[in-house]
């Protein structure tokens, strides 16, 4: 019987998902075969397995530190927002439909043989499933038939360890209150508390410490600190969106839509040391960037109405002239000329595009969910250089973009192979300086970003001392260890080692 520990959360962006990738990479560093588990997961950056399924970003980044391949029974479940009161359904990988909020929770209950499914077959493989909760235990309202806190944790008989954030205030508070409104037996699974993201002289916290372990009965087993390690993250409420690196020579914009999706197509390029990539969600923080990317997006539409109402679809026109635009999945789709959605998958009826590429994109019911290889091959204006070059990524979007009756003959941007289906295809439109992909990852090649950081660097008239990206694979690595040494040294992981073992006894 496999090992089980279970991390849940006082709150969304308590770090569970962070202390559960570091423990992951602890556990592979120990001599352990492990499997992170997530039952259900709500974001809007996914990632395609090789077998062409849909599952959360999170669980991928905890497959790679614990070194392993992801695949989708590690995450069941995934939600994907398309409103504020509805998402895109997605289990075992493929889309279930749409279902709004009060839908899915009467729902969700039937999807517990496909949960359980899942988690048996890591744990046939596997020595330690190391599982992710979301949100909090105590959301009272949401109790009812929970498939993915405390009642994941019983179907599954897993101990909980508890998770506090100290950084935005009020740690006491957050897990005592959780432990006062857990039910007898619930509270009876959590063996310990960790306070995350501490910052300063650990001796001030003691006192708080041995009053919150005597009014909880539950011991903590661990203060750990704000970590500075560069990790993908998908969670809306990533300091990503917030955070002002200054001192780079060239600046680079991504529009931060309501919907934005899978931001993390940008990783590679903020950790070029002499690039500033910023989120813009106003026309206040627009400025004269050297590059402006349109990122993937739930919505197209929707987040298209937005961008114009905000001001900055003004702004991107009236740059889009002299300074070069990318646009990714939903991004590409907004350049073109027009919008249209007869079947309603996202707002239905016609909608012009911004105008700055020659295509257009009809909408329909099937999603394209695959994963690519791929070369440059017709690639215009300052990023010409690209020409030859190669990539890899994956795709994941509603609708099909073709260039305008027009230039039908035109030739597109990239050669690309399907690496599921082993289809061969073509991807992407280039028009001057702007430029439009589905492939999600196209960045994440240094090859790729070696010429765009030069070209906009030439363009600028300066020379960068290190233009170059960075080896993505490594670095991943190097971070991966860093978390699981940050994390090691502060947690007293000989305890997580007996509580796991315990559980097992017991049984």
């Amino acid at each position: 019987m496999a090992w089980k520990i279970m991390i849940q959360g006082t709150m969304s962006n308590a770090g569970k998902s962070l202390l559960c990738a570091g423990l992951c990479r602890i556990f592979k560093q120990d001599g352990y075969k492990v499997a992170p588990f997530k039952s259900q997961n709500m974001a809007l950056n996914s990632f395609i397995t090789d077998k062409g399924l849909e599952m959360g970003r999170a669980q991928v980044v905890q497959a790679e530190a614990a070194g392993i391949e992801p695949e989708v029974s590690m995450n069941p479940i995934l939600l994907k927002p398309t409103n504020d009161v509805g998402s895109q359904v997605i289990v075992n990988g493929e889309v279930l439909g749409n279902m709004s909020a009060r839908d899915y929770f009467k729902y969700k209950k039937e999807l517990i043989p496909d949960v359980m499914k899942a988690f048996h077959k890591l744990e046939e493989n596997y020595d330690i499933i190391v599982i992710e909760g979301a949100g909090s235990p105590a959301e009272i309202n949401l109790k009812e038939n929970d498939i993915v806190n405390m009642g994941l944790a019983k179907m599954v008989d897993a101990p909980v360890l508890l998770v506090g954030d100290i950084d935005r205030g009020g740690v006491f508070a957050q897990l005592l209150g959780t432990l006062l409104l857990l039910e007898e037996d619930e509270k009876e699974r959590v063996k310990g508390l960790i306070i995350n993201k501490f910052r300063g002289d650990k001796t001030i916290l003691d006192p708080g410490i041995e009053m919150l372990e005597e009014k909880g009965n539950v011991p903590v087993i661990g203060v750990t600190p704000y970590l500075h390690v560069e990790i993908e993250d998908e969670d809306s409420l990533t300091e990503r969106f917030t955070s002002k690196k200054s001192g780079g020579l060239l600046d680079i914009a991504v529009i931060r839509t309501p919907r934005i999706s899978n931001f993390t197509d940008f990783m590679v390029l903020e950790n070029i040391p002499e690039v500033s990539l910023r989120y813009v969600k106003n026309v206040s923080e627009f400025g004269t960037p050297d590059m402006i990317i349109l990122p993937g997006t739930k919505n197209t539409m929707g987040d298209l109405k937005w961008i114009r109402e905000s001001g900055l679809g003004a702004c991107i026109l009236k740059s889009a002239s002299g300074t070069p635009v990318w646009g990714i999945c939903g991004g590409y789709q907004m350049l073109g000329e027009v919008l249209c959605d007869p079947d309603q998958v996202e707002d239905g009826g016609t909608m012009q595009g911004m105008g700055l590429l020659p295509s257009e994109t009809v909408f329909t019911g099937q999603k394209t969910r695959t994963r690519v290889n791929g070369t440059f091959a017709h690639v215009e204006g300052i990023f010409s250089e690209l020409s030859n070059v190669a990539f890899e990524g994956y795709e994941i979007h509603m609708g099909e973009t073709t260039y305008v009756e027009e230039v039908i003959s035109k030739e597109h941007m990239s050669r690309i192979q399907d690496t599921v289906s082993g289809k061969i295809s073509e991807d992407g439109i280039s028009d001057g300086n702007v430029y439009g992909t589905y492939i999600h990852g196209i960045f994440d090649m240094e090859g790729v970003t070696d010429v765009i950081v030069k070209a906009l660097a030439k363009k600028k008239g300066i020379t960068l001392e290190k233009a170059s990206g960075m080896d993505l694979k490594s670095f991943k690595e190097e971070q991966y260890d860093k978390l699981a040494d940050g994390i090691r040294s502060h947690l007293d992981m000989e305890r997580i080692y007996e509580i796991m073992k315990e559980n097992v006894e017991e049984k």
